[in-house]
């Protein structure tokens, strides 16, 4: 039979599971091989899972860097008709994650690829803000030299009044901090920023306020994982 490519997700946070559907077992079941985003992490979630599953009778490539090499040893395994899991780090693979290039390779050869329900930080959060969930777009990083940021910053405020669009966006956690900042700071002050910290834990947070509102109160999220939408239409 030809190899099906199943869409692994992961958790948010290592304190939650109780968010994934029972069928992804049977999909990890029906895997020999795994391209992971993190390998220690990923045989430690799939265990998690699955505490009887014999991880060294699994073969696992890394895809945190999605070079021809891996991409050689994915076509490879598809030679070999091996089903395979693909995992991100976090959430599901191919949204914001260097999984996506494998899936086009397994498009391009026209394979079965069988995405799988998980949790989604940018679903979660545009759930949550209370924001248009019709016309939204997510634009992953946002540059870290203080004028082109300011200037993309801008740029989106602008295009989320004429669209009325959500805009979302990630930081670096260490950085969360200095985002605020700027956008605060940036951004006039009817618009709103719904900032959403720590989703599926136990600390999660999602709060939207306007700029003006949320410079009462700057909050500080140093180092956790979180997400930011802004929303500047009617």
């Amino acid at each position: 039979m030809p190899s099906v490519i199943y869409l692994i997700p992961t958790v948010l946070s290592d304190t939650e599971t109780n968010c994934l559907p029972l069928y992804i077992l049977d999909a990890v079941k029906n895997c020999s091989v795994f391209f992971v985003e993190n390998e220690r992490t990923a045989r430690r979630y799939l265990k998690l899972l699955w505490k009887e599953m014999t991880i060294d009778s699994y073969e696992w490539y890394s895809i945190k860097d999605a070079n021809d090499e891996v991409v050689s040893a994915f076509k490879q395994k598809i030679r070999e008709d091996k089903n395979i899991g693909i995992m991100s780090e976090a959430g599901c693979p191919g949204v914001a994650d260097p999984g996506q290039l494998l899936i086009s390779v397994a498009q391009q050869m026209h394979l079965v690829v069988k995405p799988l329900v998980g949790p989604n930080s940018i679903l979660l959060a545009l759930m949550a803000s209370g924001m248009n969930g019709q016309q939204f777009q997510f634009v992953g990083y946002l540059p870290i030299e203080s004028s082109e940021r300011t200037k993309v910053i801008k740029n989106l405020e602008s295009e989320s009044r004429q669209k009325q669009c959500t805009q979302i966006f990630i930081e670096t956690p260490y950085r969360n901090n200095q985002l605020i900042e700027a956008l605060t700071r940036i951004l006039h002050p009817q618009t709103k920023i719904c900032i959403a910290v720590d989703l599926t834990s136990p600390t999660e947070t999602i709060q939207t306020k306007t700029v003006q509102q949320w410079k009462t109160a700057i909050p500080q999220i140093h180092k956790r994982p979180a997400i930011f939408l802004i929303y500047s239409g009617n």
